[in-house]
């Protein structure tokens, strides 16, 4: 059985690419500074999957923590989750920022060195492409972040480069990753964003359910079908998947790996407003207000890569995205406060 460490694995994406590993048969650690997520998603995960990880509290910029941890058991892998993820926060704190995802991240990579622990696959994001000259965005596209979140996962991907450039022996995935929505089917787990939401399926679900009066639409001007910006919304599921796959890849291969996890299909915000009203049968009342500093009109990926080198494409609709979404909003009115 593969064991397999997992930095920041109780929060959104790490709690369900949790579950997929262990159901594929994987053996998974976890360590998370529950900064941004909820000791009891342990129990979830378990009541899932039907087997607990172990779990360190603890913060990767510790590398007493993970000296000890790494020398108390044999790990084959790591997936790095654990950051800070907020575009508008990044703006406002940025030295946390770069303390947290790229001190964090040479923490980890030192910590790996010590432990010779050589295969890493990274949570990336499609942010490092900044404005994008086209779209569908290719993995080949020059990178160009506009704002602090994105430099710092475009950091850490050029140090993971130098890293592989530097000692062949390392395996090492960059996923960059689009608009991750949606939850786990059961609606035991989902996202549980804190205070007011920063990403678009979490605010309409709760506006649905009557926690906030209504969505602000940020732009109706864009050089798109309605005037609302485009993404790539990607559900949760298939993401989590999709580092099952590069994990298998990552074991196997050596080398650096870059690869772009998307659907390939653009939605506007105001066709996932839509969507969401038909398959919830509920209202979602909105307004169009200004568009927001650095926010760009359309953006979706062009999966072709991941399917060549992974054999992964994406296979669940928008309307699973809503309808798992919105289970979970109903299951879980306060998150996971609920307990």
């Amino acid at each position: 059985m593969n064991n397999i460490f997992i930095t920041g694995g109780l929060g959104y994406i790490g709690s369900h690419t949790c579950v997929v590993l262990i159901e594929a048969g994987f053996k998974v650690s976890i360590i998370d500074n529950l900064s941004n997520s909820h000791l009891n998603v342990l129990d979830r995960i378990e009541h899932i999957s039907g087997a607990r990880p172990q779990f360190y509290e603890g913060d990767i910029r510790d590398e007493t923590l993970l000296d000890k941890i790494f020398s108390s058991q044999a790990f084959d892998a790591v997936i790095h989750f654990a950051g800070l993820k907020a575009v508008g926060e990044s703006i406002d704190k940025p030295i946390d920022y770069y303390d947290n995802n790229v001190g964090g991240s040479v923490s980890l990579l030192i910590a790996m060195k010590q432990a010779n622990i050589n295969t890493l696959v990274f949570s990336s994001s499609a942010t490092v492409y900044g404005d994008p000259h086209a779209v569908p965005i290719q993995e080949d596209f020059p990178c160009s972040p506009a704002n602090p979140y994105g430099n710092s996962k475009l950091m850490i991907e050029n140090i993971l480069a130098d890293l592989a450039a530097a000692e062949p022996e390392w395996s090492i995935g960059r996923l960059r990753y689009f608009n991750p929505v949606g939850a786990h089917k059961g609606g035991l787990i989902g996202e549980d964003p804190k205070g007011i939401p920063n990403n678009l399926m979490p605010y309409i679900a709760q506006v649905a359910a009557g926690r906030r009066e209504k969505l602000s639409v940020f732009g109706g001007d864009y050089p798109t079908p309605n005037g609302s910006g485009v993404r790539d919304y990607i559900h949760v599921m298939d993401l989590a998947e999709g580092h099952l796959a590069a994990l298998r890849y990552c074991q196997n291969k050596s080398g650096l790996l870059t690869v772009n996890l998307g659907t390939g299909q653009g939605v506007s915000v105001i066709q996932m407003i839509e969507t969401f009203e038909r398959v919830s049968g509920q209202q979602v009342p909105f307004e169009i207000v200004g568009r927001r500093p650095g926010d760009i009109a359309q953006c979706w990926a062009d999966p072709t890569f991941a399917k060549q080198v992974l054999g992964w494409n994406a296979v669940r609709s928008l309307d699973d995205m809503c309808a798992d979404a919105w289970r979970w909003q109903q299951k879980n009115p306060s998150g996971y406060s609920n307990g």
